[in-house]
């Protein structure tokens, strides 16, 4: 089995992607690069079976709805509901499910600097169906959303302070503490660029996390909840620790 984890920026620049192939009782980084197009993306998203996307698939439907709403003059809030219905417009379902699981708040696609990530998912998730490959946004295809975040919170692993300058040491001792965890990880050649590039780490993460959805070890959404995780996206949570990723591998 081959995974790929692509850690997206708005821009090519910042942009990672991380091919991991797993085998009998190990994994392997097969390349890593920095600085990716879509195009690329694309065409390595062809020679694996799952992709791991760090990015936003969708917005929330409520705030969909209000622009659509808006645009009309037809916006209406409740009283008293203010602050719960600006919550439903920051916040898709799968980030509650997240904030519920493991205490941490995704960042608001309709609210926050990484909509402008999202603007280019919304492309390439278009561009990699074109090109003939199941996009389901939730999960059930070969592109599944991941939160490298979350996913090292959900393996033990220290989640925050590793990113930014000055922190070159928090994130060395990370890249460490994932060997120690997952000793049959093979980084080989690109340890150097995980340890100097978080965006090349999460890279990594999220083709660790696609492994995880990919082999049932991922949180799934419910009947009731997949109309919706198909339309606002949903972060597969990796159920089980590190190791159990490395069972079932391809014989």
């Amino acid at each position: 089995m081959l995974t790929l984890g692509v850690d997206l920026a708005a821009a090519d620049k910042r942009t990672a992607m991380a091919t991991v192939e797993w085998l009998p009782g190990r994994a392997v980084v097969r390349d890593l690069i920095l600085n990716v197009d879509d195009v690329r993306i694309v065409e390595a998203g062809g020679h694996v079976d799952k992709v791991g996307l760090d990015c936003p698939l969708g917005w929330p439907e409520p705030f969909v709805a209000l622009v659509q709403a808006h645009r009309l003059g037809h916006v209406a809030v409740a009283d008293g509901e203010g602050a719960q219905w600006r919550r439903r417009l920051a916040y898709r379902l799968t980030d509650e499910v997240v904030r519920e699981k493991t205490g941490i708040i995704p960042l608001s696609v309709s609210a926050d600097r990484i909509a402008h990530a999202a603007f280019r998912c919304a492309g390439l998730l278009a561009m990699l169906a074109a090109a003939g490959h199941d996009v389901d946004r939730g999960g059930g295809g070969r592109v599944v959303e991941v939160y490298p975040a979350a996913a090292l919170y959900c393996w033990g692993l220290a989640h925050r302070g590793y990113k930014g300058r000055g922190q070159q040491v928090q994130h060395a001792d990370l890249v460490t503490a994932l060997r120690d965890a997952a000793p049959w990880l093979d980084l080989g050649m690109f340890e150097g660029l995980c340890r100097c590039s978080h965006d090349a780490f999460d890279s990594v993460i999220a083709a660790l996390n696609a492994r995880a959805a990919a082999i049932g070890l991922a949180v799934q959404p419910s009947d009731d909840q997949r109309p919706i995780a198909r339309v606002e996206g949903w972060i597969a949570l990796p159920t089980g620790p590190l190791s159990n990723l490395i069972h079932g591998a391809d014989e």
